[in-house]
C-alpha cells in the first residue's frame, strides 16, 4: 500500500455503522489511518469493518459504544489506546435528529436528544483530548446548517449544533497550545438515513444529485485530519450548490 498522508495513524469515529460515519471510516482509511468503529449495532460496524479493510488495506476495529453512555464511551477510548498504543484523531459524528416543535417535543424526547447530540460529543472529547495533547492529533466535529442559522422546524435540534460549535470552538481556544487541531465540519441535508422533520430519510427523500452525499461530507473530514500543524482549518461548510437560493 502507497504511502498516504495519514499513514499509521489512528483515528475514533462515532457513529460509524452508516452515512457520514461510514463514509468517514473510508476516507480516513484510504489515506492511510487505522480507524476504530464505533455505534450501538455491532453487525453493521462489522460490516463496515471488513469492507473498509478489503478495500484499503487498513485495519478497522470494532468497539460497540452507546455515546450517550459515559463509562461506555471511556471503554472505547481505552481500548483504542490499549490495541494500538496512541490516538491521533476523533470524529465525533454520532448524532440523531427530531422534527417536533418545542411544545409538542416530550421530556424523554428532548433528554435524548441531548444526551447523544451534546452529551456524547463531551463525554467523547474529554476522554480523547490527554491522547490527542499527546499525539498532537485532530478533534473533528460534525455540526450543521442549523448550527449556525436559525431553524425554526426543529429548534432543540438545532441547538444542539449550536452547542456544538461553541463547545468546539472554546476547545479549540483552550487546547491549541497543546498542539491539538479542532475542525467544526457543517454539512447541510445529506442524503443518509438522517432526518430532521417527518421521518422520512434523507436517502429516500431526495434523488441523487440533489444533495450532498456521505462522502462529501467524509472527504472534507479527511481533509481536515490530514492537515499539518501549526496550520489547522477551523470550520468548513459543506453546502448544495443551490443552498442559499431558497433563502
Amino acid at each position: 500500500m502507497a504511502s498516504t498522508e495519514l499513514d499509521g495513524d489512528i483515528a475514533v469515529v462515532t457513529g460509524a455503522s452508516s452515512g457520514i460515519g461510514e463514509a468517514t471510516a473510508h476516507a480516513l482509511a484510504s489515506e492511510g489511518a487505522n480507524v476504530v468503529l464505533a455505534a450501538r449495532s455491532e453487525d453493521r460496524l462489522r460490516d463496515v469493518a471488513d469492507a473498509v479493510t478489503a478495500q484499503h488495506g487498513t485495519d478497522a476495529h470494532v468497539v460497540p459504544t452507546d455515546v450517550a453512555d459515559r463509562d461506555a464511551v471511556d471503554a472505547l477510548v481505552d481500548a483504542t489506546v490499549e490495541e494500538y498504543g496512541s490516538l491521533d484523531i476523533l470524529v465525533n459524528n454520532a448524532g440523531l435528529a427530531r422534527g417536533e416543535g418545542v411544545t409538542e417535543m416530550t421530556d424523554d424526547q428532548y433528554h435524548q436528544m441531548m444526551r447523544v447530540n451534546c452529551d456524547g460529543m463531551f463525554y467523547a472529547t474529554r476522554a480523547a483530548l490527554p491522547h490527542l495533547q499527546e499525539s498532537e492529533g485532530n478533534l473533528v466535529f460534525v455540526g450543521s446548517f442549523a448550527g449556525q442559522y436559525p431553524r425554526p422546524f426543529n429548534p432543540v435540534y438545532a441547538a444542539t449544533k449550536w452547542w456544538t460549535r461553541g463547545f468546539a470552538h472554546s476547545v479549540e481556544a483552550r487546547y491549541g497550545d497543546d498542539g491539538v487541531a479542532v475542525t467544526v465540519v457543517n454539512p447541510s441535508e445529506v442524503r443518509t438515513r438522517f432526518n430532521e422533520t417527518d421521518g422520512t430519510a434523507f436517502e429516500d427523500a431526495f434523488d441523487e444529485g440533489e444533495v450532498c452525499e456521505p462522502e462529501d461530507v467524509a472527504g472534507a473530514i479527511a481533509f481536515a485530519a490530514t492537515q499539518d500543524p501549526p496550520a489547522t482549518t477551523s470550520e468548513i461548510d459543506v453546502y448544495r450548490q443551490d443552498k442559499f437560493s431558497h433563502f
